[in-house]
């Protein structure tokens, strides 16, 4: 049995400590993170994961959704950089715009439900009593706090047992969540994709008479990310967007239509034309029968007969589809049954850990 000396731990956790007081509050976490994982590698069952992602072509990916927001406020820099740690093969950005067109990591056009705008900006409601990103610059949006997303119709978060925030991370530009990535890519030797979510492209068109889509290709030029191999997908709910993107504007990297309600499966070959991939809700893939077994809806195999990836949303410890009793079996028929081609999860380490368990098992 290893033992551990405890003046060498002491050591190292006021280490820990000192360097991380003189440290900016924007590195807390990739500090804290690193130095954890340095300080205790043995506690991390996930180390040598978390350095591969998936480890063939053809294994499905894991879609860190909204980072580790199982436990960290989603979309914040921390939760992030726990999903890059966590063995995230895609991390996910839901993006809006600003009023000065400036890409924001959020997910909703609202922000009272995920931000403490209500504190900061009493008055700058809309008449429907709600405070909309596109009011607001993005000069005036650094001023406001993330906290755990609420409920709509009180202030009680949504998930009562996660991180509640609330004392400092901040809204992130989608072009510093690139860079930050892109950074951890570097130090890890790893290649995470990166998942972005057109949030309202409809409302946003209304807003600015803009194209969302066209805007946010002119923003992944710069870094370079145009291409079909590029490790980035677009997703969105709204058809018409991403068929704009593939006419208009000539988009080559893999587009994903996301749907929360059943689809008529004749229609999924001439969606081929210029998707990629379908990204359903969970319920959508299976039921459950009377025995309790667990049955295929057919979505899953239509879209493979039909050239398309399935990418379903969203895995959570605290809550299963109406067909699963637990994770595992979530996990199991997803990866086992089902045979999608990859799921977004709150919670990556979980997906990663069912993810490489599959993949021992098919060696």
């Amino acid at each position: 049995m290893r033992t551990t000396n405890p003046i060498a731990r002491s050591s190292a956790r006021k280490s820990i400590s000192g360097i991380l007081s003189s440290i900016p509050s924007g590195l807390f976490w990739l500090a804290l993170i690193y130095m954890l994982v340095q300080a205790f590698p043995e506690q991390s069952s996930i180390a040598k994961s978390s350095l591969e992602g998936s480890t063939t072509a053809s294994a499905p990916i894991l879609i860190a959704h909204r980072g580790a927001s199982g436990y960290i406020v989603e979309h914040s820099e921390g939760a992030k950089v726990l999903a890059h740690a966590q063995g995230a093969d895609y991390i996910e950005q839901d993006v809006v715009l600003t009023k000065d067109l400036q890409f924001i990591v959020t997910h909703d056009i609202t922000m009272e439900e995920t931000t403490d705008v209500e504190k900061i900006y009493p008055d700058r409601h809309r008449n429907d009593g709600k405070w909309y990103f596109a009011d607001f610059t993005w000069e005036e949006i650094q001023k406001l706090t993330l906290h755990e997303r609420t409920r709509k119709d009180n202030q009680q978060q949504a998930f009562a047992d996660r991180f509640p925030g609330g004392f400092g991370q901040r809204v992130l530009r989608l072009e510093d969540e690139i860079r930050l990535l892109q950074g951890l890519d570097q130090t890890t030797g790893r290649k995470t994709g990166l998942y972005i979510e057109l949030k309202g492209p409809g409302f946003h068109r209304k807003q600015f008479s803009v194209s969302m889509g066209g805007e946010l290709l002119k923003l992944l030029k710069k870094f370079d990310l145009d291409d079909a191999d590029d490790r980035c997908y677009l997703q969105c709910f709204e058809l018409d967007e991403l068929e704009s993107l593939h006419k208009e504007h000539a988009c080559k990297l893999p587009m994903v239509y996301l749907i929360g309600r059943p689809i008529e499966l004749e229609r999924l070959g001439e969606l081929k034309s210029f998707i990629s991939g379908l990204g359903p809700s969970l319920e959508l893939l299976a039921t459950q029968a009377a025995d309790g077994s667990v049955q295929s809806t057919g979505l899953v195999e239509a879209a493979h007969e039909a050239g398309l990836l399935v990418h379903p949303y969203t895995v959570r410890k605290e809550a299963q589809p109406r067909w699963s009793k637990s994770l595992d079996q979530t996990h199991r028929v997803l990866l086992d049954q089902l045979k999608v081609d990859g799921f977004f999860t709150d919670f990556p380490d979980t997906g990663r850990q069912a993810i490489d368990a599959m993949n021992r098992s098919t060696r």
